[in-house]
């Protein structure tokens, strides 16, 4: 791939200037700075990207024909090495001008900040031993013992019997489970919070839904991941503005 590390500053050829200078850059005679500076130019010239493309074609045609009648001649490879390479940059070029022209892209939140879930009006959802066991899984997964962590939330969840508080482990599990990359168990997990939304507020089911979707996300099912992130979006709470943007790009 070809990348620009400055911003090369040259004066625009006219177009005969233009095409001699493509002409030696297929017959590989510029030095690696005129290289930059004719890409520089062909970047913002489509007519002239269109031409390059022509002149690499048609050197390559001619060098295959000469290779046929000189089968011993050794520079075939080079020749269509040259031209490969340049129908590449041409490809990666089309690419570099489409994005520049598109709404930025958006990415899957990378890791999740293990916190204590707290209910609407800011009183966590949990008696205080709950809360301890919460506490110190965090503390295990901040201190690289996610699966402990994760084996000390599985197991009050196995003892659990109150809707709201197997709803707040599950949100804590699948939180672990998605920071380690295992985002199928995290849907799972999270899929728990939503299946006893009427235990919990309103936040707690719309990050459920929003990881969700951006485990969905990871794992390139794009059509459930614009599902669940549009349910945090109607929401209409903390999320639904970073919700909005992430389906705007995902119906691009």
């Amino acid at each position: 791939m070809l990348i620009f590390r400055k911003k090369i500053m040259i004066e625009s050829f006219n177009k005969k200037e233009l095409e001699e200078k493509i002409d030696q850059y297929v017959n590989g005679q510029l030095s690696a700075q005129e290289v930059d500076e004719l890409w520089a130019e062909l970047i913002q010239d489509g007519y002239h990207l269109d031409y390059l493309k022509s002149v690499a074609n048609l050197k390559a045609v001619i060098e295959q024909k000469r290779e046929e009648q000189k089968s011993t001649d050794k520079k075939q490879y080079w020749y269509y090495a040259a031209a490969a390479a340049i129908a590449l940059l041409i490809a990666v070029v089309g690419v570099m001008n489409i994005s520049t022209q598109q709404q930025s892209s958006v990415e899957p939140v990378s890791s999740i900040e293990l916190d204590y879930y707290r209910s609407g009006d800011g009183a966590v959802s949990a008696t205080s031993s709950d809360k301890e066991v919460i506490r110190n899984a965090i503390k295990l997964a901040n201190t690289g013992r996610e699966n402990e962590a994760i084996s000390l939330l599985q197991s009050e969840l196995e003892n659990a019997t109150e809707p709201a508080w197997v709803a707040e482990l599950s949100l804590n599990l699948g939180s672990l489970y998605y920071n380690n990359g295992n985002y199928d168990k995290a849907i799972e997990h999270y899929e728990e919070v939503v299946a006893h939304q009427d235990s919990v507020d309103v936040l707690m089911l719309e990050k459920a839904y929003w990881y969700i979707g951006n485990a969905y996300f990871h794992l390139d099912q794009l059509v459930d991941a614009r599902t669940n992130i549009e349910k945090a979006y109607e929401l209409n709470g903390a999320y639904r503005r970073v919700a909005q943007s992430y389906l705007n790009a995902l119906s691009d």
